[in-house]
């Protein structure tokens, strides 16, 4: 019986990827272990090694084709003295869910009752996004959607069509804040359910020269966890001013010291004075999951990064425990690697907090969004003279702006307060920050 190769699941978010190309064709013989296709997810292309050995008997999902679902069934592998007969009227089985259900809401029917009771599992709060199948209810215009029982009674009520509406709950799930949202906008028609326009753009009736494109990958997964985020975060915001001379002085002294072999940037120094601070106020260290509070142990920092067609953030693990030429040279490397689309999921999946610095642009200040399921993101502007005043008397100084976004169902105002008092000291008395 022909082996299936379905479609993989490279990342917790990915529900669907582009088949890039195919590395093996039609009758060639695959090994366990050898590369047989290039996928590409929402954050990088990735390659697919076969897990069976056998020869490659039916490509069914040719090279180029995107936005393939995770678990679909894209070729056969004959196993060794298998005829190609076999492939003839080939039937695929059931595909497997792309991650196990976790327990949903009753349903609007009841569950038949199993032969014996199954273990009651202890409650754990999922650290990733699940990125899993939801559960379904049919609308008026009889399409399938995912929502929960409170949603559908409201829509029902409102004679609301959930086609129309953009779920922010686990998997997509519509909520009833979802509904709520879609109500007070007249009829329920959210700006990111609608459709991409493949006519005319029309504003106030005047037709502006425009083309329209297909977005990326990448691009519609920033759109929907960021659309998330402000939908169902509350967002605070504080602000710092740094005084980075002492800083640069340092810099400066360490670079030369290293006679061209070292060459720390300001971010470097940003990324592990985030680390200690979060290693003094381990309370800003967290995370809201599943109506649970994590608590990180580790200083994981997520640093944003722009990339071709959108921004990823790999992470610098343990940065607490690294020296500035450590933080130095990977994320060198992990930035060089993330525009290259060769990053490793683990290399940018589970960070803790987030440093996002638009400095080298020239901005002054601005305020991030926060990257669920984090808590925190510190968003880093250009150091540039200002003036200040000291003991009375005005005088100029290099001083950075930084701004804070909070969860504030994770973390608290004076939480978040302390944390950025913690930052400052480290970034104006770096020197005490190494020892």
């Amino acid at each position: 019986m022909p082996i299936e190769i379905l479609m993989p699941a490279l990342s917790p978010t990915m529900t669907e990827g582009n088949l890039v190309k195919w590395t093996k064709k039609e009758g060639d013989t695959v090994e366990s272990g050898d590369v047989i296709a290039e996928i590409e997810t929402d954050k990088a292309t990735m390659e697919v090694e076969s897990v069976d050995e056998g020869v490659l008997g039916k490509v069914l999902v040719p090279a180029g084709t995107q936005n393939v679902k995770v678990n679909q069934l894209i070729a056969l592998l004959l196993e060794e003295g298998e005829e190609a007969t076999a492939l003839e009227g080939y039937e695929a089985s059931a595909p497997a869910p792309a991650k196990a259900e976790a327990t949903e809401e009753k349903t609007d029917k009841p569950a038949k009752a199993q032969s014996e009771p199954a273990p009651k599992a202890e409650a754990k709060p999922d650290l990733s996004v699940v990125s899993g199948a939801a559960p379904q209810t049919t609308t008026t215009s009889g399409e399938r959607v995912f929502a929960t029982p409170l949603a559908k009674r409201i829509a029902r009520q409102s004679n609301l069509d959930l086609s129309v509406v953009a779920g922010t709950g686990p998997r997509g799930r519509i909520v009833k804040a979802d509904v709520e949202t879609a109500i007070a906008a007249g009829g329920g028609v959210a700006a990111a359910a609608r459709p991409l326009a493949t006519g005319s753009v029309q504003l106030s009736g005047y037709e502006p020269a425009h083309e329209i494109t297909e977005p990326s990958m990448m691009r519609k997964v920033i759109a929907a966890r960021l659309q998330e985020s402000k939908q169902t975060v509350p967002h605070f915001y504080l602000t710092v001013d740094c005084e980075i001379d002492t800083l640069l002085q340092a810099r400066k002294r360490m670079n030369e010291s290293s006679k061209g072999k070292l060459k720390i940037s300001v971010n470097d120094i940003v990324i592990k004075a985030a680390a200690m601070a979060l290693q003094q106020v381990p309370a800003a260290n967290a995370s809201w999951i599943n109506d649970q509070l994590v608590q990180y142990e580790s200083a994981d920092v997520s640093v944003a990064v722009t990339v071709e067609g959108g921004l990823i953030t790999p992470i610098v693990r343990e940065a607490h425990t690294k020296g500035l030429a450590q933080i130095s040279s990977e994320m060198k490397d992990l930035a060089s690697r993330a525009r290259s689309n060769q990053l490793q999921p683990q290399e940018f999946q589970g960070g803790t907090f987030t440093v996002s610095n638009l400095g080298m642009f020239g901005i002054k200040d601005f305020s991030a969004v926060i990257n669920p399921p984090q808590a925190c993101i510190l968003a880093v502007g250009a150091g540039e003279q200002r003036p200040v005043v000291r003991n009375g008397q005005l005088e100029i100084a290099t001083v950075m702006t930084c701004t804070l976004s909070v969860d504030h169902r994770a973390v608290d105002g004076a939480v978040a307060a302390q944390y950025l008092t913690a930052f400052k000291a480290c970034i104006e008395d770096p020197l005490a920050m190494l020892l």
